[in-house]
């Protein structure tokens, strides 16, 4: 990229709606780097109107070009738009960086990660098939695996890129056309993708980008007829309002909302080995992770030990400016640093094992939470039942394996959960003993696991994304009887 200080190659405040760019009326929303709180850049308000058109635009790719490409064609353009992600890593990373604040390497990390999701998907374009059923004589049934129609994808901040491609990947691969709305607060790399994808030659309106205000653009995309398939990463408020605007027009709905994972730890874990695990899984995105490791449980008698070792990497940790590239960058923005505080507030009766630092020279405009690791927490104290989504962890004791069990249950979530422990049946009987949709024994996120199905129960939601189980989730089943004699 020739200029360094901006790394804008587009217009960020235009939307795609069948093909074509434009710029809506009326005033557009400003976009703040969260290192220095300063605005980079102005993104369209976009609102019903430009929703209706988008969700218009996506119907009409489904009779025009779109919906008229075999299924190992729309793999070929995936795949080539998978490539063209590669290409500018780089530069969708600095744009991530800038626009979300996660340290440059891990930005770079979600960049390669979206590509890897259309990858997946490409290949999966023509695989995906029916099967014959037994029946009655002289009958032939067998099913298929059809699109929804116009999907809609309601995007998150913290991941964009990922969270983008481990969604609209999936739905595109089926042939869905899809209306993308990305949280207010992080539009910047998936109007990229819009441009590359329209480099590589999507058809109109095969993909669409409408951003603006949840609360404008994201309700009016939630609840429109026009709607066939609504998927929604983000919280458990937004996602009941959701869920209850798609219900209005009977509209399946994929929720992937909160957590407060567990991570157990039992006195024969292998701690050179989980320590890296236990405090990554914590401050990784700055804590702004669905599926962050919040809670750590561990058996009494290490508890001294995992609590020291886990104080000093934590005292290690150093907050800056995402493209310092430090091991924890700022909280998206200044309303949700102030939600992290007064979360943080709230254990003035706990015990402060450890804190991060702020670097000095941090710009004072930035939105900088220093990591902070508590003892002495109760299971049902509020920073070990609440998801915090900042830098924050607490460690909490058990005395055997019901207990950890118990405590490990003891929310409303039921996202992720990591077991450590040496002994192989405890690992095995732990992973059907705890409620969540992913389950990790001697490891936690297993790099991220493009092919491995992920989502939750409880008020971490329900339906799957990833892997195949996504397919399945964008697709509907089709049966099919012809009487032959």
């Amino acid at each position: 990229m020739a200029d360094t200080d901006n790394p804008l190659w587009f217009a960020a405040d235009e939307i795609l709606v069948g093909g074509v760019w434009h710029r809506p009326a009326g005033e557009g929303l400003a976009v703040l780097d969260p290192s220095t709180g300063a605005q980079i850049a102005t993104i369209s308000r976009g609102g019903p109107a430009e929703i209706d058109a988008a969700v218009a635009a996506a119907r009409a790719a489904l009779h025009g070009p779109w919906g008229g490409l075999t299924a190992a064609e729309r793999g070929r353009l995936m795949m080539a738009l998978s490539a063209r992600v590669i290409e500018r890593a780089d530069d969708l990373a600095r744009l991530e960086a800038l626009d979300v604040g996660k340290p440059l390497r891990q930005a770079r990390a979600d960049a390669l990660a979206l590509a890897r999701y259309f990858e997946f998907y490409a290949g999966a374009c023509d695989k995906l098939m029916g099967e014959t059923i037994p029946y009655l004589n002289g009958y032939t049934v067998w099913t298929l695996r059809e699109p929804h129609g116009v999907t809609a994808h309601i995007v998150p901040w913290n991941y964009p890129m990922q969270i983008l491609g481990r969604s609209v990947g999936a739905a595109l691969a089926m042939g869905n056309a899809c209306v993308v709305k990305p949280a207010e607060d992080a539009c910047l790399t998936a109007l990229a993708l819009g441009r590359l994808a329209d480099e590589v030659g999507f058809p109109p309106g095969a993909i669409n980008i409408v951003t603006g205000l949840g609360a404008e653009a994201g309700a009016a995309l939630a609840g429109h007829p026009g709607v066939d398939h609504v998927s929604f990463t983000g919280s458990v408020g937004v996602g009941r309002a959701i869920q209850t605007a798609a219900a209005a027009n009977l509209v399946p709905v994929t929720l992937e909302l909160g957590g407060k994972s567990p991570q157990l730890v039992f006195a024969d874990a292998d701690l050179d080995r989980a320590l890296p695990f236990l405090v990554n899984a914590g401050i990784q995105n700055a804590g702004q992770t669905c599926s962050c490791g919040a809670r750590v449980l561990v058996e009494r008698s290490r508890m001294d030990e995992v609590t020291a070792r886990m104080a000093a990497a934590y005292e290690a940790l150093r907050v800056g400016p995402a493209l310092d590239d430090l091991d924890v960058g700022p909280i998206i923005s200044a309303r949700q640093k102030a939600t992290v505080e007064g979360f943080l507030a709230q254990g003035t009766d706990l015990t402060t094992a450890a804190c991060g630092q702020i670097v000095d020279g941090a710009p004072e405009g930035g939105f900088y939470v220093a990591p902070t690791l508590f003892t002495g927490v109760g299971p049902d104290h509020v920073l070990a039942q609440q998801e915090i989504f900042g830098p924050a962890q607490v460690i909490i004791p058990f005395d055997d394996e019901a207990e950890a069990i118990a405590i490990a249950n003891g929310t409303q979530y039921g996202l992720v959960a990591g077991v450590w422990t040496s002994d192989l049946g405890r690992g095995l009987r732990l992973t059907r003993a705890v409620r969540a949709g992913q389950v990790f024994v001697n490891n936690y996120g297993a790099g991220g696991g493009v092919e491995l199905p992920f989502g939750g129960s409880g008020h971490s939601g329900h339906g799957r994304e990833k892997g195949f189980e996504a397919l399945y989730g964008f697709s509907t089943l089709k049966t099919v009887a012809a009487w032959h004699g």
